[in-house]
């Protein structure tokens, strides 16, 4: 009886292990358009093209310096100007730097950071 207990808790352990393994190893690439849209709609009403002269633009509510540095110049000169699908690549690229703090109220307020 004692054995099947021990067995029964490795397994658990193991499982849990695996489980956390992979969530971890998810790239930053994976979060799915869905998430930057629930970001938008928490950031800006899900306006893409939205400035509302507070400094930050877009859907996603990027500074004019961070989008500089970002890459986003590449597809425009502020983000407010840029495609929808623009604002989320150069957002990648920002996530990669600084993470899910560079939103943060709004990557709490849907669960992406706690």
């Amino acid at each position: 009886m004692r054995m099947r207990s021990l067995a029964a808790t490795l397994l658990v352990a193991l499982t849990t292990a695996v489980l956390i393994g992979a969530t971890l190893s998810v790239p930053a690439q994976a979060v799915k358009m869905r998430t930057w849209s629930k970001l938008a709609k928490c950031e800006s009403g899900g306006r893409w093209h939205i400035n509302t002269g507070n400094g930050y633009y877009g859907g996603l509510q990027i500074s004019p310096g961070t989008w500089r540095s970002s890459g986003g110049r590449k597809f425009a000169r502020l983000p407010h100007k840029a495609s929808k699908r623009q604002q989320v690549r150069v957002a990648k690229r920002i996530k990669r730097n600084q993470g899910w703090g560079a939103w943060p109220h709004c990557s709490r307020r849907i669960g992406v950071r706690r």
